[in-house]
C-alpha cells in the first residue's frame, strides 16, 4: 500500500452503529496514521478485551507472507490503546517493552488480534495479543508492557 493509496482515518473507525464506552473512545481518539495505513479496524473494545482486524494484502514481505512487523504493529495498537483506555486519571500509557513470537504465516485474507490484559496495575500494564488468520490458526503472540506516565 502506498502513501497515496492510504485509506482515510474514518474508514477504519469502529462500525458507527455499534456503541460502547470503548468504541466511543476509539472513535474520538483514532488509531493513528500507521494503523490507518495498515488497514487496522477495531471491532470490539471493552475493559476486559479488545479485538481488531488487519488485511494481509498491502502488509506483506516480498515473499507474500504477512510481515512480522505488521503483527507487532497490530499488537502494539491494541495493547497501547487499551492501556490508555483504562489509564488512571492524569496519566498516559507509554510502551516500555514489546515482543512477539511468530508461530504461523498468514498469506491472504485478514488477521484478527485479540488483546487481553494480563496485569492492569497502578503504574504498569501488561497485555497479550493473540493474532490468528482467517482459519483461526495462531500466527503470532505479542506481549506489550506499558508504563503510566503522569501528564501535566
Amino acid at each position: 500500500m502506498t502513501a497515496s493509496s492510504a485509506p482515510e482515518t474514518a474508514q477504519h473507525s469502529p462500525d458507527p452503529r455499534a456503541t460502547s464506552p470503548g468504541l466511543d473512545y476509539i472513535r474520538e481518539r483514532g488509531l493513528g496514521a500507521l494503523a490507518d495505513r495498515m488497514g487496522i479496524e477495531v471491532v470490539e473494545f471493552e475493559r476486559d478485551r479488545a479485538v481488531a482486524t488487519m488485511p494481509v494484502e498491502g502488509n506483506t514481505q516480498p515473499v507474500m507472507l504477512l510481515h512480522g512487523g505488521a503483527y507487532v504493529v497490530l499488537g502494539e495498537t491494541l495493547g497501547s490503546m487499551h492501556a490508555n483506555f483504562v489509564a488512571p486519571e492524569g496519566h498516559v500509557a507509554v510502551g516500555i517493552d514489546i515482543n512477539a513470537t511468530h508461530t504461523g504465516s498468514a498469506t491472504s485474507g485478514v488477521v484478527t488480534g485479540v488483546c487481553t490484559p494480563i496485569k492492569l496495575g497502578r503504574s504498569i500494564t501488561v497485555h497479550e495479543i493473540v493474532v490468528s488468520d482467517d482459519q483461526g490458526r495462531r500466527c503470532s503472540t505479542v506481549r506489550i508492557t506499558n508504563f503510566y506516565k503522569r501528564v501535566g
